[in-house]
């Protein structure tokens, strides 16, 4: 049974059908005993995912091929899989130094070979380098078919020869508040004026939990997920404690 809270998170066509997958995904590995995986899936949809299952008794979990991956693909067993068991794969390109490739790029090549993009994980773009992480059912097919990236040769190194890097780049953020509302919030992790920062989430560039919220008066919580367009990201860690004239003191990760 749906809760409200979720309901709001699957109020278009799209979320109502990732829910379907999710229900089917459900009853199959209950039938078969073995787990069962959808992916990749963006922040939000695993984000749906998690809010939706809290009645679930078996095990929801997410990978996408290393640790700090954001498309993840997602399990469901009644025990825990083993990373190793994930249908992902990642395939590495070496190029010249000079050449300069993005992550439109590849996923641009990609999609070119008629490639679902639910089949592709995240894609990390170093210098002369690149990772892509996709299903490992069209590994082969990708790797024989892939010579250019636009313009640019390419050719396919092993895994352990790639030294792109994987760091997760964040910062914890100490703000002082008002209140936990939208906008007091937003105000202090942007520096921007209340005047400026109501305009910036009446314009629907804010949103909580990967869904737009136009409300300034919004009022924030634990564990909260806030998107500021031409920002980042921010997850509301935890409240610390009072200031002297009782203004809340608030941790934020900042996902730059």
């Amino acid at each position: 049974m749906t809760s409200s809270k979720t309901a709001v998170f699957i109020s278009d066509k799209e979320d109502k059908k990732l829910i379907s997958r999710a229900d089917d995904a459900v009853r199959l590995s209950s039938l078969r005993h073995s787990p069962v995986f959808l992916g990749f899936l963006n922040e939000k949809e695993q984000y749906i995912l998690k809010d939706y299952l809290t009645w679930y008794s078996g095990e929801l979990a997410f990978w996408g091929g290393y640790e700090y991956s954001a498309r993840n693909i997602a399990s469901f067993c009644e025990y825990e899989v083993e990373r190793c068991d994930y249908p992902v794969e990642a395939v590495c390109f070496k190029y010249r130094k000079t050449d300069k490739l993005s992550h439109r790029d590849f996923l641009g090549s990609l999609m070119g070979l008629g490639i679902e993009r639910s089949s592709v994980g995240d894609i990390i773009v170093g210098e002369g380098q690149a990772v892509c992480y996709i299903k490992s059912e069209i590994a082969d097919y990708v790797k024989s078919q892939i010579f250019k990236i636009g313009r640019v040769g390419v050719t396919i190194i092993p895994e352990s020869e790639c030294s792109v890097s994987y760091e997760k780049n964040t910062e914890e953020l100490s703000i002082i508040v008002s209140s936990m509302r939208l906008d007091a919030v937003a105000a202090a992790l942007t520096g921007l004026s209340r005047g400026k920062t109501s305009q910036l989430i009446l314009s629907g560039r804010t949103a909580v939990n990967y869904s737009e919220v136009k409300n300034v008066s919004h009022f924030l919580k634990e564990n909260d997920i806030l998107t500021i367009r031409g920002s980042g990201k921010y997850i509301i860690k935890e409240q610390s404690g009072l200031t002297k004239k009782g203004r809340l003191k608030l941790i934020v990760e900042h996902y730059r």
